[in-house]
């Protein structure tokens, strides 16, 4: 698109402006997206035959009849109904019913937020991104105050009463970006189809918003091939953004089309967005999420794949351009896989988890990492631990939600690190308390539906960065009920046994993914350590043999997600548990 532009995908609108958006309601009336919008309103009421087309003298309305209507509408901007009816020739027939015509404005303005709505500030003659905020207000905000305060005129005009209650919903843009042209600093020209994509340098959302994806699900795993995604691949610069996210301590730059806008947006409450000294190296890895089908690679029917550029150093994941591919869980899986191969040629362990640092009154602070598989229990324990921290707890910082990496520090004790400064949860098995705590500033998908997700911040990328020292290591079980025999937290004697269970990586599937029942997966992680298993089965003995040299917790916590009505009880008779045992383990301040 160019700089001016807009579109219409299906049920979204983007506009790309560079220097100004309109600044009066007149502008607006009859700027050309407007009237594209107002004509497709039109026919979507034509195709349901709605009785609100009775405004019209027949809901086989004339070509006549609906520029009589867009005059009328822009002159009730600023004048009476019945001066309206006086000033426009034939406008009367639209005040027969005013309740009627009410509802038509009334739902016109719902046809628009039902939309969901981009505004990209394109920085090219202007460096917008060195004054963001004066940018925003200026081009986004000023849109929804132009867009609210127009339905009102209308409204007020047509009833001659002003609203008793006022909701001061989002009415412009959910989404503003602004984006630069920016050449990134990769190896050679294989790239180069890259380099005329816009790269994102800052984001404003209003949350909470909703989004129904075409999938809910995720499935298979991401598959090694041994040619370069980004051969013979062509992109549109005008139809695709770049978000360069901090995965870890990793740059990766993630490619996207506009028509998955929504998913690419939603990394904003998942992924720190990079910062200039970022850009200046070369990205540690590309994704291409919705290459064009005809140029997309596949082994064995796979079709989500990346390639390990050894030669330039560098990985590059791609999936096509599919609905079933539109879902949240391919964009992050894929991100979190090419990080994981990464640490580990670097030596690091990479773990599916979620780790805490607790620090309870009077104590030092004490760190646990739990590992397990999708819906094994990490982060809603976690959650549970928020819900149930009373006065005895002095701070919970987040180090990783869903996935990061073990390392050995320079006095050699064992330090975690994250990758996401949010989360990617469950709506249904968040604990109550917190959802709603925190509803304002989510991202929620399918609310509607098996699987319903939310997106949310929940820690700082400093946090994740820190590498924090590692006090327990635990796997979360899911599929195993609390007795006499089976209590919430055991240890493990020895490394073996420990890797034993942590290597077998067994679930009770929640429906995150397409599995059902009892699964296993190598250490539950299914995200590089599979494709890279002799690599990782050596890094895997090593830093658990360390754990136990350094007299690390190892051991498993029984959460009980899996088993049916325990799913809010089970995490947090386990955080519970989990209090406890740090208060006998950690130390005193």
């Amino acid at each position: 698109m160019e700089n001016g532009s807009y579109h219409f995908y299906s049920d979204k609108f983007i506009l790309r402006v560079s220097n100004r958006v309109c600044i009066s309601s007149e502008e607006l009336l009859t700027s050309e997206p407007f009237l594209k919008f107002y004509y497709s309103y039109l026919e979507s009421l034509k195709r349901k035959q709605s009785p609100l087309l009775n405004i019209f003298s027949t809901k086989d309305y004339s070509e006549d009849e609906v520029k009589l209507l867009q005059e009328t509408l822009y002159y009730l901007n600023s004048l009476q109904a019945d001066k309206v009816a006086k000033l426009v020739d034939g406008s009367e027939i639209f005040f027969r019913d005013t309740l009627l015509f009410n509802e038509f404005i009334e739902q016109f303005y719902n046809y628009w937020r039902r939309m969901h709505r981009l505004v990209i500030c394109d920085s090219v003659f202007d460096r917008m991104d060195q004054r963001p905020y004066r940018t925003f207000n200026d081009l986004v905000e000023s849109l929804m105050h132009l867009v609210r305060s127009t339905y009102r005129n209308i409204q007020e005009n047509i009833t001659g009463k002003h609203p008793k209650i006022y909701r001061q919903v989002s009415a412009g843009a959910e989404i503003g970006a602004i984006a630069l042209p920016m050449k990134l600093n990769y190896p050679n020209s294989s790239f180069s189809v890259l380099d005329d994509i816009f790269v994102i340098r800052q984001v404003l959302i209003y949350p909470p918003m909703i989004f129904n994806t075409p999938n809910n699900k995720r499935k298979g795993q991401f598959a090694r091939i041994d040619r370069n995604p980004l051969d013979g691949i062509k992109l549109d610069p005008k139809e695709w953004l770049c978000y360069p996210a901090r995965v870890g301590p990793l740059l990766i730059a993630i490619y996207f089309p506009l028509s998955f806008f929504e998913l690419g947006f939603s990394l904003s409450n998942l992924f720190e967005l990079a910062d200039e000294n970022d850009l200046q190296r070369k990205p540690d890895a590309v994704y291409i999420y919705g290459a064009p089908e005809e140029t997309s690679l596949s082994v064995d029917g796979n079709e989500t794949v990346f390639f390990d550029d050894e030669k330039n150093n560098i990985m590059v994941g791609s999936v096509p351009f599919k609905n079933e591919y539109a879902y949240f869980g391919y964009l992050k899986k894929m991100i979190l896989t090419l990080h994981n191969i990464i640490r580990m040629k670097d030596g690091y362990l990479p773990f599916h988890g979620a780790m805490v640092q607790i620090t309870m009154r009077n104590k030092k602070p004490f760190s646990v990492l739990i590992m397990g598989d999708s819906g094994a229990g990490k982060s809603e324990s976690i959650e549970a631990l928020r819900l149930i921290a009373s006065d005895e707890i002095e701070d919970l910082m987040v180090v990783a939600d869903d996935m990061g990496s073990i390392a050995v520090n320079e006095q050699g004790r064992l330090v975690g690190y994250g990758t996401e400064m949010g989360a990617f949860v469950r709506l249904d098995d968040l604990q109550s308390g917190y959802a709603l705590g925190q509803i304002d500033r989510t991202i929620i998908m399918n609310p509607d539906q098996v699987n319903a997700r939310v997106v949310m911040p929940v820690t700082r990328y400093e946090y994740i960065m820190a590498g924090t020292p590692i006090d327990c290591v635990l796997y979360a079980n899911n599929y195993e009920a609390v007795d006499k025999d089976h209590p919430i937290i055991d240890r493990f004697a020895n490394a073996k046994d420990a890797l034993n269970v942590f290597r077998r990586g067994a679930v009770m599937s929640k429906g995150t993914t397409t599995t059902k029942g009892l699964v296993e997966n190598y250490f539950a992680n299914i995200f590089g350590p599979p494709q890279y298993h002799d690599l990782h089965e050596g890094l895997a003995q090593k830093y658990f043999q360390k754990m136990f040299d350094q007299n690390i917790y190892v051991g498993q916590m029984r959460t009980q997600l899996g088993i049916p009505g325990s799913e809010q009880t089970g995490p947090k008779q386990s955080a519970t548990a989990l209090l406890q045992m740090i208060n006998e383990k950690a130390g005193d301040a």
